[in-house]
């Protein structure tokens, strides 16, 4: 199986077992970093390309989707999953709503709907960049297109 060299996800979860279980698991799959708290992953996500955030529910500090509201200004282009071993649907819409997720999980995680969703949230962030950079462009054309006009109507 080769490693899929751009999907780059990052696992935060309070604990210590669960992150070695994912990266044991997706290592060979994924490029995949880890973190135990909300606060570390901040730090791995600003020195690291980050396509995918995966986040427990269920932390000390802050939840999943308490995390995942903290950074949407900062890094608002990672698809976000939720996981959580509790089936709370307060949290759910929470995550929907404040937190922007694409897909909710339940733990323990299936590896085969894992790595499917997985899959599936980088064919939406592949498209999210894909949009991004044609209207980045389509906004440069349109500038190029104004001064051209422009310099018409001043000749």
């Amino acid at each position: 199986m080769a490693k899929q060299d751009g999907i780059n996800i990052l696992y935060v979860d309070d604990e210590l077992n669960n992150l070695v279980s994912f990266k044991a698991v997706f290592r060979i799959k994924y490029n995949v970093q880890t973190a135990i708290s909300g606060e570390d992953a901040v730090q791995i996500l600003r020195k690291s390309d980050i396509n995918i955030i995966i986040t427990d529910q269920r932390m000390p500090q802050m939840t999943g989707v308490e995390f995942l509201e903290s950074i949407l200004d900062e890094f608002p282009d990672p698809i976000r999953i939720l996981l959580t071993g509790y089936a709370d649907m307060n949290a759910v819409i929470d995550a929907v709503n404040k937190g922007k997720i694409f897909h909710y999980l339940s733990k323990p995680w299936n590896e085969e709907e894992l790595d499917l969703t997985i899959n599936r949230a980088f064919d939406v962030y592949k498209q999210k960049m894909d949009e991004k950079e044609m209207t980045y462009k389509l906004s440069l054309s349109n500038d190029q297109l104004e001064f051209l006009l422009r310099q018409k109507l001043l000749s």
